[in-house]
């Protein structure tokens, strides 16, 4: 079983404050959510791949493996677990997806590349690297261009990052109608929450993207239990069946 889009279209991907939590996530969820759980938590491979084989279990594989906040030097764990944990998501930074797929050994995990924006509409940053993140020159190219790439090293989605919400809403315009234009997945990513959850998802439907994993963090998670809240789960599917 892959990833299980609500009408084909849309998944919802949170973050898991432990196992339980994940299984209430995924029933309220209606197993419509890839749920993550970060390579970050962890002090080291062998305990992410024994404690991320329990996520897989309750999850039946809609485990979303993370970096953690974007963090790219997380990049090569998320590799490493790659290698024992077949989940059906992985983070991932631009660079690294060639690296991730082959380490996977399939064909149907979906594995994303962390582009993040630019400042110009149309326009993408590729180099989200844990060296290349800092370079004085960052890599800025055509959204289409980036997406071509994606599909070389064997990446299946944007992940759109950071968003801060709707701070940079023409370039995600831009971003999402190239992903409509190349049949291609779109994870829009940070500052995603119940206030703009709405009007994110709408532009990005009305510009035809044909599937969407929209990650919601911070905002739902509950500060003092570090779960994320099961009424918020709801309220966010009950958006998505409005509009799809």
């Amino acid at each position: 079983m892959g990833i299980n889009y609500y009408n084909n279209r849309v998944c919802l991907n949170v973050l898991a404050g432990n196992l339980k939590n994940a299984e209430e996530i995924y029933e309220a969820a209606e197993k419509h959510v890839v749920v993550g759980v970060l390579s970050a938590s962890y002090p080291d491979i062998p305990s992410a791949v024994e404690d991320m084989k329990k996520y897989m279990e309750v999850l039946e594989g809609n485990l979303s493996v993370g970096l953690g906040g974007g963090n790219p030097a997380q990049w090569k764990a998320v590799a490493d677990i790659a290698k024992e944990v077949k989940a059906n998501h992985f983070n991932q930074v631009f660079s690294a997806v060639g690296y991730t797929r082959a380490n996977v050994e399939n064909e149907t995990s979906h594995i994303n590349a962390l582009v993040s924006p630019s400042g110009t509409p149309g326009m993408v940053k590729i180099s989200t690297g844990p060296l290349s993140k800092d370079c004085e020159e960052p890599a800025f190219i055509p959204v289409d261009t980036a997406i071509t790439m994606i599909k070389e090293m064997g990446g299946n989605s944007i992940k759109f990052f950071p968003m801060n919400g709707l701070e940079c809403r023409e370039e995600l315009k831009a971003v999402a109608k190239a992903c409509a234009r190349h049949h291609f997945v779109l994870e829009p990513t940070g500052g995603i929450g119940p206030e703009n959850f709405r009007e994110i998802m709408e532009i990005i439907l009305e510009a035809g993207v044909e599937k969407v994993i929209p990650h919601i963090y911070s905002s739902i998670i509950d500060k003092e239990s570090g779960n994320t809240k099961v009424e918020e789960i709801k309220k966010l599917l009950a958006v998505i069946k409005e509009l799809v």
